[in-house]
């Protein structure tokens, strides 16, 4: 059970499902033992991860403090605060020189004319951990980049861009991503290692400064 309020988003990722399986058949459980939470939120993937996977360790990291608030009262209903580790960080920025074997993340990904479209629901939860710029790729873009600083020779990113999905892929056309299948239902879910996103780094940049230029 989480606590929520309306500074954070109910929880209803479909990560859960990959945290089930323990990120298998993508990475064996011996292969991680650190991981990081990027945009927490409530805390649940990070304290979910922590649960599923007793021999981790989380850093779990959002940019409102408000959220953080919400995510540190769950980390003390679940008693986990001897392996969750709460930050405050604009994605990676107060996270420098920090790597982890798993990053995972269900960052802002609705695009602002998608947001008026929404459900009503939605509109009780904050915008700032719902909408991502103007085609809701603005945060994506920056983690993809990024997240090659903070892995392990051996680790992967795992990211949700729900609706954004087909939007991520036109935009990087030839990058290797992974988007698994749900037994439960969901989808815009990718996993990338950590060499295929250096690998595709300069196409990712390409697409970052032709963004900026337009703005």
């Amino acid at each position: 059970e989480f606590e929520v309020d309306k500074s954070v988003l109910v929880p209803r990722s479909p990560i859960a499902e990959l945290i089930f399986e323990h990120f298998q058949p993508w990475a064996g459980a011996p292969a991680i033992n650190k991981v990081l939470d990027l945009c927490t939120g409530s805390g649940c993937i990070g304290i979910a991860i922590a649960w599923h996977m007793p021999w981790v360790t989380v850093d779990a990291s959002d940019i409102s403090p408000a959220a953080l608030a919400v995510a540190r009262r769950n980390v003390r209903k679940h008693r986990l605060e001897p392996r969750v580790q709460v930050y405050q960080s604009d994605l990676f920025t107060a996270l420098r020189g920090k790597t982890y074997d798993l990053v995972v993340t269900n960052p802002p990904y609705v695009a602002r004319e998608t947001m008026l479209e929404l459900p009503r629901e939605y509109h009780a939860e904050p915008e700032l951990g719902l909408v991502s710029g103007t085609d809701g790729l603005d945060a994506c873009l920056q983690i993809l980049a990024q997240a090659p600083h903070h892995l392990t020779d051996g680790g992967m990113l795992v990211c949700e861009v729900g609706e954004s999905e087909q939007r991520l892929v036109g935009a990087l056309p030839g990058v290797p991503f992974v988007w698994p299948e749900f037994s439960n239902g969901g989808a815009g879910v990718f996993i990338l290692s950590r060499q295929d996103l250096l690998q595709a780094a300069p196409l990712i940049m390409n697409v970052i400064k032709e963004r900026e230029h337009v703005t």
